[in-house]
């Protein structure tokens, strides 16, 4: 089936969405819904505004709101590339995504008011679009490889780094999954990521692609999540595997709790086989999954399928990443060689073309047999049948709340704060999801986590601050993280949580 879709700019997978089921709902927000015909005729006037202001890179500024949904179609209607901006930011960190991307358009709801002066400040000539008095009839053209959206990642300096994924890029990711998956317009399908974390964008287009329902599932559900699933007869679940505990601790994962469910899957973290197993007997009759992929790889890259032999594959307690797509190249290089363990590299139409600053590119990439291929920085060992275990970062990089996070920007933040000689940031676990702490040398006392929560966004703000005389160190000389998480386990656990 894939092979006979046809190739695709990402907004036409909605417009084939609408074709399928117009009178089908589209989008659910709380008590709000709206037909795809609706949906079609919201975006339409929306694009009408932006191509009415010239715009060519559109900040949406907005968050679970008509704004932030029918604002990223209508971007792309118009022919121009979204930049998805959390108004939960800090306006500086969004005033430098912003300026990166080069935003010249802004599309806000209420949520992002507040940080609409900011912008305009920093931006000079930005403009804000308003929805034109009449729906836009003919859309613009894009070219395929063309940039469909922008997204970030924390970068090492403090400067985040901004990846442009293009409309190539999705539809050779829509055709296989939407393949792969075989919803239809009967299928309700949960939607709980921002869309500053790219895996909202498989949550909308593969609904959308295949005329199905999607419905904003923001965190206050998971409070009661069995009863929120059979109230929206959801079918298809996708959320970070750190979810899970979330709700176990809220008693929804009894057997049989979730029977609406046919499809369950997790990205964004690693998913353990505890949690796996204990979400698949509360949605016994689902199909659960665990997707692996980067940003840079659009969204996912590879895939397991829960079953009997999973648990004989898995890694200290974890779920493989399963095999890579079969219309990806990959290899698993250990330095420089090829081999069955080592660090991942893909490539194919689903890697991105480079970061928006040339700069990023270095390192990111891997140049053999006349073929680009993008370094993941996962370590991962190839099992018999092709799949993958997950072994751990090559770098420093980690995954928090699903987001991934260069555990030397969070140094370099720290390091600037007056009193800080140096400081050294490790992320370890604590109630069943991964956490941020830093140790420093310097001042005591030092106020971190203030400072941080006004620069940084909140899932990089360390839980836990402390100073310290000296760091631990290896027999080789290095300073010895493993040592500081155990301390920063054993501080968590008992009670001393941040240092004020």
């Amino acid at each position: 089936m894939t092979g006979q879709l046809p190739r695709r700019l990402l907004h036409e997978w909605f417009i084939a969405g609408l074709a399928t089921a117009p009178d089908r709902v589209a989008l659910r927000i709380g008590r709000q819904e709206w037909t795809y015909t609706e949906l079609d005729q919201v975006a339409r006037r929306w694009a009408g505004g932006l191509v009415a202001c010239g715009a060519r890179s559109v900040g949406i500024l907005a968050v679970r709101s008509i704004e932030s949904y029918a604002g990223l179609l209508a971007t792309l209607y118009a022919g121009a590339t979204a930049v998805p901006l959390s108004p939960g930011f800090p306006a500086a960190r969004t005033c430098r995504m912003a300026a990166q991307a080069g935003v010249d358009t802004l599309i806000v709801d209420r949520s992002g008011t507040a940080a609409l002066a900011h912008l305009t400040a920093a931006l000079p000539g930005l403009a804000v679009a308003a929805q034109a008095t009449t729906p836009l009839d003919a859309l613009p053209r894009a070219g395929y490889d063309d940039v469909a959206y922008v997204l970030f990642t924390s970068g090492s300096t403090g400067r985040p780094k901004g990846a442009a994924i293009t409309h190539a890029n999705m539809d050779s990711f829509l055709r296989y999954n939407l393949d792969r998956y075989d919803l239809g317009p009967g299928d309700v399908c949960s939607q709980t990521f921002d869309q500053t974390f790219d895996l909202a964008m498989f949550d909308l287009f593969v609904a959308w692609g295949a005329g199905a329902t999607v419905v904003s599932t923001p965190p206050q559900v998971f409070t009661a999540l069995p009863e929120f699933l059979a109230a929206e007869r959801v079918t298809f679940w996708f959320s970070v595997p750190s979810a899970i505990a979330l709700v176990r601790r809220r008693g929804g994962l009894t057997p049989g709790s979730m029977p609406t469910l046919r499809w369950s899957l997790f990205c964004g973290e690693a998913l353990r086989m505890t949690d796996a197993e204990d979400w698949q007997r509360a949605a016994a009759g689902s199909v659960v999954e665990n997707l692996y992929g980067p940003t840079e790889l659009t969204i996912a890259c590879s895939a397991h399928r829960l079953s009997e032999d999973s648990a004989d594959l898995a890694v200290h307690g974890v779920v493989p990443i399963g095999a890579p797509y079969p219309h990806l190249g990959y290899r698993i290089v250990e330095d420089g060689v090829d081999g069955t363990e080592g660090e991942l590299c893909v490539t194919g139409q689903q890697m991105f073309p480079g970061y928006l600053d040339p700069a990023d590119d270095e390192g990111r990439f891997h140049d053999g047999d006349s073929v680009r291929w993008y370094r993941t920085g996962d370590r991962v060992r190839e099992c018999a049948g092709g799949e993958l275990v997950y072994l751990g970062r090559v770098d420093r990089q980690v995954k928090v709340r699903g987001y991934r996070v260069e555990l030397d920007e969070l140094e370099w933040h720290v390091g600037q704060l007056p009193g800080v000689e140096r400081a050294v940031a490790v992320a370890f676990e604590a109630a069943g999801r991964t956490e941020l702490a830093v140790f420093y040398v310097g001042t005591p006392g030092v106020d971190i986590r203030r400072p941080m929560s006004s620069i940084l966004p909140g899932y990089m703000v360390p839980l836990l601050c402390r100073d310290i005389d000296a760091f631990p160190h290896t027999a080789n000389g290095k300073i010895d993280r493993g040592v500081l998480a155990a301390r920063a386990r054993d501080l968590v656990a008992g009670g001393q949580v941040t240092h004020a």
